[in-house]
Order: structure tokens, then C-alpha cells, then sequence
């Protein structure tokens, strides 16, 4: 019988922008990270005789959600990156990039040309809560 183990801690994940620098998330609040492809792989155009024609899509762009501890360092990373952002030149919006790896799985995620979809909801009540960030991906790749 096989045996695996999957730890959370396992995973390095490193936010990058040249004029903001990088973030390395490990340890600093880090609740969750989803990586979401945008568009199908696929899709069928069907004849009006019944015949099925395959199209193989090759688009690469996808949205990055990363959850954060609304008190933590990467929560005010992110903050300070997208406040930066919001009011420097419009040629630094899609410079953000981010590598996650998980050595354990064997797994690589790649995004590049990323930009902030929204800044998040404000949220205040009588617990802490996580914070979740979307990114827009131009390029998202899984190794």
C-alpha cells in the first residue's frame, strides 16, 4: 500500500514586482492559493448531420487568488504593492509575477504579466478573517 503525505508548509510561494521587490510567503499569514484557468482546453462545434468537430484551445491566461490573514505581513505586502500601483504609470500595472512550488508534489505554477482584478473587500467583524486577493494572469503555467 502506498503512503503520501501533503503538508501546506511544503509550498513556497514568492510575489514579485521590479519596483515593489518580492515577497516570499512562508510562515507570514499565507491562508490559501488557488490558480484558475480562464478559458477552456477544448471545444466542440457539432454539424447539423451529428459530426463533431474537436478544437484544441491553446490560451494560457488564468486568475491567481491568494488568502491572506487580514493582519498579516503578506496582507500588507499586498496592500502596499497595490496602493504603489494604483498611481505609478500604467506601464508597471501587469509587471507582477509569482512561482509556486511545491517540491513535495512535484508541482510548479508560473504567472506572469499579473495585475490586481480588485482590490478586496473590507471586511470587520469580532474575528480576524482572511483577506483574498485576485490577480489576473496573462500567462499561467503548471510544471
Amino acid at each position: 500500500m502506498h503512503h503520501s503525505t501533503y503538508a501546506f508548509e511544503d509550498l513556497s510561494v514568492t510575489l514579485s514586482h521590479p519596483s515593489v521587490g518580492q515577497f516570499v510567503f512562508q510562515g507570514t499569514g499565507l491562508g490559501s492559493i488557488t490558480f484558475a484557468m480562464a478559458n477552456d482546453s477544448s471545444a466542440h462545434d457539432v454539424a447539423s448531420d451529428g459530426s463533431v468537430m474537436t478544437s484544441k484551445i491553446r490560451a494560457g491566461n488564468g486568475t491567481v487568488t491568494i488568502s491572506v490573514q487580514q493582519t498579516s505581513q503578506a496582507n500588507q505586502f499586498l496592500r502596499k504593492m497595490f496602493n504603489y500601483l494604483y498611481t505609478a504609470s500604467s506601464s508597471e500595472w501587469a509587471q507582477i509575477s509569482l512561482m509556486a512550488e511545491s517540491k513535495v508534489m512535484g508541482v510548479t505554477h508560473t504567472a506572469t504579466n499579473m495585475s490586481f482584478q480588485k482590490k478586496p473587500d473590507g471586511a470587520y467583524q469580532q474575528t480576524g478573517q482572511q483577506i483574498s486577493w485576485a490577480f489576473l494572469a496573462g500567462d499561467l503555467q503548471e510544471y
